[in-house]
């Protein structure tokens, strides 16, 4: 057997060097990459005088195949975090007591949040309140002022 030759060799060592990168970086999305091209591996040894082109289109098929699996079993079968709201910017700020800097009339102002500004929206307050942001809508903050939320 003429290994540099055989392109379903080729596609093994390429199946292999994918999955250690996934290893060395991952993002949970080159491993299905990497079942792919050990597919077309295991396919070209099988049938080796599929051309290259054939090859690749057994790649990229199995390639959406493959990806289309992971995304339905991540979708199906979450992974579990110990900060569920690591990447939720605006639902770690729930909870938070800010600071009025543009007065709330009308039922809109400003906050400040740490070294930033954000529109908020909710009972009218002066500029210096504190307030609690309890939630967001449309990309703004929804505040009570202090006061409130001990009456409730």
């Amino acid at each position: 057997m003429d290994w540099i030759n055989d392109a379903g060799l080729w596609w093994l060592i390429a199946a292999v060097a994918l999955a250690v990168t996934e290893l060395m970086v991952p993002g949970v999305f080159l491993i299905f990459l990497a079942v792919a091209a050990a597919i077309t591996g295991a396919i070209t040894l099988f049938f080796p005088e599929l051309s290259i082109g054939g090859q690749l289109i057994g790649f990229a098929a199995w390639s959406a195949v493959t990806v289309a699996i992971g995304k339905r079993w991540y979708r199906d079968y979450p992974v579990e975090t110990s900060d569920p709201m690591l990447n939720d910017r605006v639902a770690r700020l729930i909870g938070q007591t800010v600071t009025v800097v543009t007065p709330i009339e009308g039922g809109q102002g400003r906050v400040r949040v740490g070294d930033g500004e954000w529109s908020a929206l909710g009972a009218d307050a002066p500029a210096g309140t504190h307030v609690k942001i309890v939630g967001t809508r449309d990309g703004s903050l929804l505040v009570e002022p202090m006061e409130m939320l001990g009456s409730e």
